[in-house]
Formats: C-alpha cells, sequence, structure tokens
C-alpha cells in the first residue's frame, strides 16, 4: 500500500475509531495495524491525533473592509492619474464627496475609514493595481546666446512666501525627432502655491511664446512678478525682454545657470506631470492640434490641476554622510495654497471659492478623456497619412 492509499485510509477510519466503544476501538486497531503494517503504540498515536489549530496572525487585527473600501478608493485613484498615497490622502477628503453624489450615498463606516485611512494602507491595498510608466523623451532646449549677458542669472532668492514668482519651460511633442515642425507645450509653474497654466504653440518661435505667456498671465489669480526660465532661444530673445520690462511695473526676468535642471525645479517637475502624463511622447506634427489642446490646456486641465491635485512641497534637504534626507509640508492643492496665502484680495477669493464649488472633480476627468480621446484620433490620420507619404 502506497503512503497516499494509507493516508486515505487513515482518514476514512479515523472519526469512526473515535466514536467507537472500547473493544470496538481494539477491533479497529488490529484491523488498522494489519492493513497498514504499523506498529501498534504508533497506530494510536495517529488515530488520536487532531489536527492543529491555526494559530492567530500576530499583529493587531485589520481594520479595513477591502470589499468596501477598495471600491471607492479606486475609483478615486484612477480619476486622479494614479496618484501617490500621500497625496491621495489629501486628495480623498476633496474627491469623496463627488463620487457620492454619482456613485450614492456611502455608510458612516466606509466613509470614516477612507478619511482615516493612512498612505502606506492605500499602497498595500492598491499594489496589485500599480502600473509602469513610460521612458523618458527627447530634450530639445537649443541655448539662446544673443541675450545672455543682458538677462541676470537668478542668484537672489525670491520672495516666494507670496505668489507671483513662476518659473516657465517647453516641452516639445516631437516624438522620436526633433526635425520638421511640431508642437510645443508651455508650462508656467508658481513657486510659492504650485499653480500651473499650460499652453500649446506651433514651433517655438519667439511671437508665439510671447502670445501664450500673455495669454496665462491673463488667466492667473494673481500678479505676476518675476519670471524665471531656462537658457532656451524661445525665451532669450528681445521680444519677451520688451514685454517683460516695458511696463508700468517691470516683472523681474531672469534665467537659470546652464546645464543646471535644478534650477528650474519646481517647472521640470510639472513637465512630467502636466504635460507627458496627458500627451505621451507622441509626433504631434499638426497645426489642428494647437487649438484642441489649448482648450484642454486653458480650461479643464488647469481646473482639475489646480483645484483637486495636491502637491507637496520641499521644506527641508540636508546631506549627512553620502545619504540626503528631504522633508515635505502637509500635500496641498494650489487652490488651498493660494486661499491660505492672504495675498489674495476679497474679490478674488470670492470668484475663485464659487468657481471651485461649481467644479465636479470626475466631470472633468471625463471631458478630459473625451477631448484627449479627439486629440490622438488626429494624431493617428496624421501619422497614416504621413506613413502613406
Amino acid at each position: 500500500m502506497s503512503l497516499a492509499e494509507k493516508r486515505v485510509y487513515l482518514e476514512a477510519i479515523k472519526r469512526r475509531y473515535r466514536q467507537a466503544s472500547r473493544g470496538k476501538k481494539s477491533r479497529i486497531l488490529d484491523e488498522f495495524c494489519a492493513v497498514c503494517g504499523y506498529n501498534r503504540k504508533y497506530a494510536i498515536r495517529i488515530l488520536k491525533k487532531r489536527r492543529p489549530k491555526r494559530r492567530a496572525k500576530p499583529g493587531r487585527k485589520p481594520w479595513y473592509d477591502p470589499k468596501t473600501i477598495l471600491e471607492p478608493l479606486q475609483a478615486i485613484w484612477l480619476a486622479t492619474d494614479q496618484m501617490c498615497s500621500k497625496r491621495l490622502k489629501v486628495a480623498i477628503r476633496e474627491w469623496l464627496p463627488h463620487y457620492e453624489k454619482e456613485q450614492g450615498d456611502l455608510d458612516d463606516i466606509t466613509r470614516g475609514q477612507l478619511y482615516a485611512i493612512s498612505p502606506p494602507t492605500i499602497d498595500r491595498l492598491l499594489k496589485s493595481l500599480r502600473i509602469d510608466y513610460p521612458s523618458k523623451g527627447l530634450s530639445g532646449t537649443k541655448p539662446g546666446r544673443l541675450l545672455k549677458n543682458q538677462i541676470p542669472i537668478k542668484t537672489d532668492n525670491w520672495d516666494v512666501t507670496q505668489p507671483g514668482f513662476l518659473e516657465t519651460d517647453t516641452v516639445a511633442h516631437c516624438g522620436n525627432s526633433l526635425a520638421g515642425d511640431f508642437v510645443w507645450s508651455l508650462t508656467m509653474t508658481d513657486i510659492f502655491s504650485g499653480w500651473t497654466e499650460n499652453r500649446a504653440t506651433w514651433n517655438k518661435g519667439a511671437d508665439g511664446i510671447v502670445e501664450k505667456v500673455k495669454n496665462v498671465e491673463n488667466s492667473l489669480p494673481f500678479e505676476l512678478l518675476g519670471c524665471d526660465c531656462d537658457n532656451g532661444s524661445e525665451f532669450l530673445n528681445y521680444h519677451l525682454i520688451r514685454y517683460f520690462m516695458k511696463r508700468d511695473k517691470p516683472i523681474q526676468f531672469t534665467r537659470s545657470r546652464a546645464y543646471h535642471k535644478n534650477d528650474n525645479a519646481h517647472v521640470e517637475q510639472k513637465n512630467w506631470t502636466h504635460v507627458r502624463h496627458l500627451f505621451g511622447y507622441d509626433r504631434f506634427d499638426n497645426p489642428v492640434l494647437v487649438d484642441l489642446m489649448n482648450d484642454l490646456y486653458a480650461n479643464e486641465w488647469s481646473l482639475y490641476q489646480n483645484h483637486f491635485c495636491p502637491i507637496m512641497k520641499l521644506i527641508e534637504k540636508k546631506k549627512i554622510n553620502s545619504r540626503y534626507y528631504k522633508r515635505y509640508d502637509k500635500p496641498m492643492t494650489p487652490y488651498y495654497r493660494l486661499m491660505g496665502s492672504g495675498c489674495l484680495s476679497n474679490e478674488t477669493k470670492i470668484k475663485l471659492r464659487e468657481q471651485h464649488r461649481a467644479l465636479n472633480p470626475f466631470e472633468l476627468k471625463r471631458i478630459i478623456d473625451k477631448k484627449l480621446k479627439h486629440i490622438f484620433q488626429f494624431v493617428t490620420i496624421t501619422t497614416k497619412v504621413r506613413k502613406r507619404l
């Protein structure tokens, strides 16, 4: 008899052995030893042996029920474009009321758990849903040498305790080649609040960049006080200097050091979150796309990012031995940073507050996805036509 057969036979007579009387147990035991060839004492031991009770897992019992909490958490996480857990914890308070309006009210326990959930728990619950991001693309910054000496390098510390000092950069939608004509995205980020505006332009000529800078300045809820750019030729030109300097109250216009990306760290990170994460690395070489992208940038995308996406600001960075240690403040949306700055007029605050109350982030996300689909239809058609030629 094989070992597997002996185990099956053991399970078959074990219950009968335990329920039998003393005399019957002796006869069952004789039969078991004869069939399996076991020693009598060993046979008694394994017939009496009970399965050990499963020990409780050490540590405190889980407080969250994945069946009830995962659905709203996943919906908000996906709607925020897979936001990191530390920012998502803050975003939940802003997004959950709108989720309940669309999907129905949650019970008090689930709602309380979502408000109290910690970033590590979010990571644990969403671990199986994490996705990979595409690799980096090309750099399209070409040095502008003509006016380098006339535009000072920013060496002093700006008063970043108030909004109005912006960093500026451009992103190329060139695909795998910088040759030819294609769309560029202009990104302008306020250092204090993180308020970010984007605009698209055909190529990156001086006139087009100045026009988009004017458009961004008119849409800002605060006064433009300073602008810092990299050393690209789209910024180091007389058109932009005249626009910033020839006014009653000139704007402080500075540039970063060459080959020092961290000089413009605030806007460089927005190139990913506000441009690449939205449009990817495809080639946009159809002029029709400029108006479509600006319609998305200036409306839904600006409202979505500035009102409903918390950001973290670096408070302290220090090096101990060979390691850097960073400390961040509590995540907060640019809207709330502006409202708490004390630098906005009452009229501007009322306007922003009314605008914020009228917004639904889930509706904004649906419109963004719809417009993106329309934009990429043009990209696909243009790519097919180019391949045929």
